[in-house]
């Protein structure tokens, strides 16, 4: 990877001899066989598991929470759903959603189409695992559910506890073979409180921040490092890392996965932070990965 894709004197790369490098995601960081999970998170999951009840996951944003329900669903062989929770979700999109604009624009053109409303529904995350669990078992993800209306939590609680659901519009009811029922993970930054109802009905599980022992088993496991990116300079970059966020008095600190991005470009532009001599002002340039913020990044930079 080129340093100086990019040229501040508008240069193309062609006047510079530089090819443009094939995109690729940062090796290895999403790949559901290498995520490491605590003893104690472990334990969570089985006990979810076992009782057939929510995984309801919190914790600072980039340490694992959604990639958990993708590791889930790679070690038990199962299909994933995603729920993306938005501020205007209601408890009905977690199950299907209802084209009626469609359906009202086909009927006003007459076709010979079959109008049945049916036909104009498709399921959501949760029930496509409830009506599929006919066939198979299925794990899925409500993700940031803390984004949702107050009443989003209160409103699904029976359907959740119950594993079935019912299509106003067509009047059909759906209920999960109790043999196939779905595996729920569910998380949130705590951007506001969940109801007591709602937290009953969950097995819960907070994420700490990783020390430095299981912040260097991720990094290992999720990057692919050259040779160039030796033990010592893991180390360093590590314990640069948590000085950062422990002594810097940042408004937003940077979690595991802004630490996978930075440690890959470290590795990637060649800087050893353990060498005196390095350019402070190329690791000043790395910060951009960490600071979320113009304050903060000024911090990093001061």
């Amino acid at each position: 990877m080129s340093f100086h894709l990019y040229s501040p004197k508008g240069a193309t790369l062609a006047e510079r001899q530089i090819a443009l490098p094939d995109y690729q995601k940062i090796r290895g960081i999403e790949n559901p066989d290498r995520y490491i999970a605590s003893v104690p998170l472990s334990d969570a999951v089985n006990v979810a598991l076992a009782l057939g009840q929510p995984l309801l996951l919190t914790g600072e944003p980039g340490t694992g929470k959604t990639q958990l329900a993708n590791s889930i669903a790679y070690q038990l062989g199962l299909p994933l759903y995603k729920f993306f929770t938005k501020s205007d979700a209601t408890a009905k999109d977690l199950f299907y959603r209802y084209d009626s604009l469609r359906h009202f624009h086909d009927a006003q053109l007459k076709s010979n189409q079959d109008l049945s409303a049916e036909n104009y529904i498709d399921l959501e995350a949760l029930g496509k695992a409830i009506v599929n669990s006919t066939q198979q078992r299925a794990v899925v993800l409500i993700d940031e559910i803390d984004k949702a209306p107050r009443d989003f939590p209160n409103d699904v609680l029976n359907e959740m506890e119950q594993m079935e659901f019912q299509i106003k519009e067509t009047g059909k009811r759906f209920q999960a073979d109790e043999a196939n029922r779905p595996i729920v993970v569910i998380t949130s930054n705590s951007e506001k409180n969940l109801p007591d109802a709602f937290l009953r009905r969950c097995v819960f599980f907070h994420i700490p921040f990783p020390g430095k022992a299981l912040l260097k088993e991720i990094v290992n496991s999720r990057l692919e490092l050259t040779k160039f990116f030796k033990e010592q300079m893991l180390d360093a970059a590590i314990d640069h890392f948590k000085e950062i966020r422990n002594n810097r008095g940042l408004r937003k600190k940077p979690a595991t996965a802004e630490l996978l991005a930075w440690i890959h470009i470290l590795d990637e532009l060649d800087i050893d932070i353990t060498q005196p001599e390095l350019e402070k002002e190329q690791l000043r340039m790395s910060y951009t990965i960490l600071a979320k913020s113009a304050d903060d990044l000024k911090k990093l930079m001061g």
